[in-house]
């Protein structure tokens, strides 16, 4: 299984509730702005962390971004409720979003508005999983006990700023004549999916229940406590999901900013010879000692001297056009100035990154300099 975590993101804290009774050995982690993280166990083993964005695409989209960058997650997920916009989805079903419309993206012309939305298809390996999971239902045994099994619905979701309770409205006409292939309509997910994909495309993927109807009976819906069960059923899958999407992650090093906690877990290394290990949260052997702190930045100059000539070797292989072997030397020409600018010389390197994510062996180099330039920033 790897050792790369899985973040889980929701707007509400009904819907943070519902993950966090599934996770154990829960410890707090504070961003340096603030942000808390809630870091601990899904029930397969892996880690995963927490935390509650609010309401909204652009505060889903800046916690994502945070998120992201301190622990370098497996995949991100984002779980909650939705308003249903068809009368064939049934209060409590699960839709996983097989596409996320940022639908408020438009031009106002003499003729009236145009519609000029951004998308994000769900990956094609989590799309899979998930598929699998709803196939083979071994998801159920997560939902409340005594809970009814609710149906995995696989459809567009419209992501957009604002609480739809209307069928009526002339924004209900708009999202029902623009993207009439959605199932569901909430307020986040097209943030945090825009995120994770700028992100060398991490897999993003919204899982949402439905607690309403989107068509003025909300405020019914939500006393007959549709809320917390729509978003236990939402919360069920996702954790079976965030588990499997852990097991078919290979391990990867995540990073994590100054003055935060490492990441949980316990990780085992070997250095034989003159290995040297940058950045432990475990047990290291082989004749060096254990440390939790930041890494040491004192072999950056020869890392970035060793990428550079692993960019020469690629370009030399045909593996890198030169369009983008020139992009990557600018980014590292960015990043040779990281003990002046850590923060400008990160966000070159996470460029950097991208453009290479194809390569193996090039962007474990990258990620491995990341880690050190993390220490300084």
């Amino acid at each position: 299984m790897s050792a790369t975590p899985i973040v889980i993101l929701t707007a509400l804290n009904l819907e943070y509730t519902a993950v966090r009774r599934h996770l154990t050995d829960l410890e707090t982690l504070t961003h340096d702005a603030g942000t808390l993280f809630e870091v601990g166990r899904l029930p397969g083993g892996a880690r995963a962390a927490l935390c509650l964005v609010g309401k909204g695409n652009q505060a889903a989209a800046v916690i994502t971004e945070r998120a992201i960058s301190r622990f370098s997650p497996a995949a991100v997920l984002f779980v909650g409720v939705a308003g249903a916009l068809y009368p064939t989805v049934r209060l409590g079903d699960v839709v996983v979003a097989s596409k996320v419309y940022a639908y408020h993206g438009g031009t106002s012309e003499n003729d009236g508005m145009k519609a000029r939305p951004r998308a994000w298809d769900l990956p094609h390996a989590a799309d899979q999983i998930a598929h699998r999971l709803d196939r083979t239902g071994e998801w159920v045994g997560h939902l409340p006990s005594g809970a009814e099994r609710p149906a995995v619905r696989f459809a567009p979701i419209a992501a957009g700023e604002v609480v739809q309770d209307s069928a009526t409205s002339a924004h209900a006409q708009w999202v029902r004549d623009h993207f009439n292939d959605a199932l569901a309509i909430e307020m986040e997910g097209a943030g945090v999916v825009h995120a994770a994909f700028l992100n060398s495309a991490l897999p993003g993927v919204v899982v949402r229940g439905i607690s309403d109807r989107a068509d003025g009976t909300k405020e019914r819906t939500d006393g007959q406590n549709w809320q917390p069960r729509a978003a236990a059923n939402a919360a069920a899958f996702a954790i079976a999901l965030a588990d499997e999407l852990a097991r078919h992650t290979p391990t990867r090093s995540s990073g994590h900013t100054s003055g935060s906690t490492p990441m949980l877990g316990s990780n085992h290394n070997v250095a034989k010879g003159s290995a040297h290990v940058g950045v432990q949260a475990g047990i290291v052997t082989g004749g060096v000692h254990q440390t939790f702190g930041p890494a040491t930045p004192a072999g950056l100059p020869d890392r970035l001297d060793a990428l550079r000539a692993q960019l020469r070797q690629a370009r030399a292989d045909d593996r890198l056009d030169e369009e983008t072997y020139r992009a990557a030397e600018a980014e590292l020409e960015i990043a040779a100035d990281a003990e002046e600018s850590p923060g400008t010389a990160l966000v070159a390197l996470k460029r950097l990154r991208g453009l290479v994510v194809d390569l193996a062996d090039v962007a474990t180099g990258v990620a491995a300099i990341i880690a050190l330039v993390q220490a300084l920033a």
